[in-house]
């Protein structure tokens, strides 16, 4: 049988894995990539794992999202998940445009998505969740990139991509992160390092617009400005440093790391997707469990891909046929969804789990 899934795991995930096979209970962070419309294929995996799967479950369990893995995470973190990601899903894949938006337009829709799933009420079932710890990446822009002017915006974004790469630590002097961090416990990754940080807490005040900001495109929507609790400035997309992380998940005494994820390539930052050399470091993913649609799976869509933000070129005034599409890819999902669920109950992941191609 073909499989649908793919399980990568790092070493120390790989050997737990092959002598004990893989439980709820083994797992203490899931974390959650930038990638806009790609989302939709982890759609049913999600629904699967943020509800049957971890069904019943009472040690803390951190959410690590950026971008919209952070939106992801913000839907099952409330009190009805299945409903809030129906509402979630519903209305992501009906946004519309006109045919060239300007960053206030898309900045204006993509805030209505978020209304639409998460509300005060949302918020407050977020913060007070009895296991659930949601925490959110985002970056505090520096120097020109602190503009929505397109000419400033645009050089200041040219001369970064340039500089990454040359080495990816000259962003700091473009970007710093900005780190939300549920109030409930610190997570395991709270002491990352690799760029100039600042952590606060995530209260009602502010998770709003740290989810806006963490979504926030450069040159496609709008920045964020002074949200509560961290230093004023303008905010954006957290994949510009984290697209999918390369960070240490977890401390000595956290369990292991879970990634569903639309891909096997770990792609460090956002301007890192066009560099194939660059890579996370390996210490970073020993104890990752990376899930990823096969290429069986990807054959079997239609178009032969997961859905992406230039399908809002592809299907230029054709939002029908892109909703179809995107609808379709959903429904597929399910086959990730069966192919985890089976993996784990029979306990098949224990020859299923391949070492993490990094």
């Amino acid at each position: 049988m073909n499989r649908q899934l793919t399980i990568y795991a790092g070493p120390k995930a790989l050997q737990h894995i092959r002598d004990k096979g893989l439980s709820q209970e083994d797992v203490s962070v899931i974390a959650g990539a930038a990638g806009g419309p790609k989302w939709l294929v982890l759609n049913h995996l999600d629904r699967m794992i943020f509800s049957s799967w971890l069904n019943g479950r009472k040690k803390p369990l951190y959410l690590l999202g950026s971008s919209i893995g952070s939106w992801r995470f913000a839907a099952v973190s409330q009190k009805d998940p299945m409903a809030a990601m129906d509402r979630f899903q519903y209305s992501y894949i009906r946004q519309a445009y006109k045919t060239k938006p300007d960053p206030r337009e898309v900045s204006r829709i993509i805030s209505r998505i978020l209304d639409d799933f998460l509300n005060d009420n949302g918020i407050r079932e977020i913060l007070a969740h009895p296991f659930f710890r949601l925490n959110i990446m985002a970056v505090q822009c520096r120097h020109v990139m602190a503009s929505d002017h397109k000419a400033i915006l645009g050089p200041g974004l040219l001369a970064a991509a340039l500089l990454n790469m040359i080495r990816r630590d000259f962003l700091k002097f473009f970007f710093k992160r900005a780190f939300f961090y549920h109030p409930g416990e610190k997570p395991p990754f709270f002491n990352m390092s690799g760029f100039p940080i600042e952590k606060t807490i995530l209260t009602e005040q502010n998770l709003r617009k740290a989810l806006l900001a963490s979504g926030s495109i450069p040159l496609v929507m709008e920045g964020v400005m002074d949200i509560p609790g961290i230093s004023p400035g303008m905010y954006r997309d957290g994949g510009i440093l984290d697209y999918h992380f390369d960070i240490d998940f977890s401390d000595q005494n956290s369990g292991l790391v879970l990634y569903p994820h639309y891909t096997d390539r770990m792609i460090p930052g956002w301007l890192d997707k066009k560099l194939p050399f660059r890579k996370p470091c390996p210490g970073n993913m020993e104890n990752v469990i990376l899930l990823a649609p096969s290429q069986d799976f990807l054959n079997r869509l239609r178009y032969r891909k997961i859905p992406d933000r230039n399908d809002f070129f592809l299907f230029k005034n054709q939002d029908k046929a892109r909703i179809s599409y995107w609808l379709s890819v959903i429904n597929e999902s399910r086959r990730l969804a069966d192919d985890f669920g089976d993996a784990v109950e029979s306990g098949r992941i224990r020859e299923l789990a391949k070492p993490m191609p990094i």
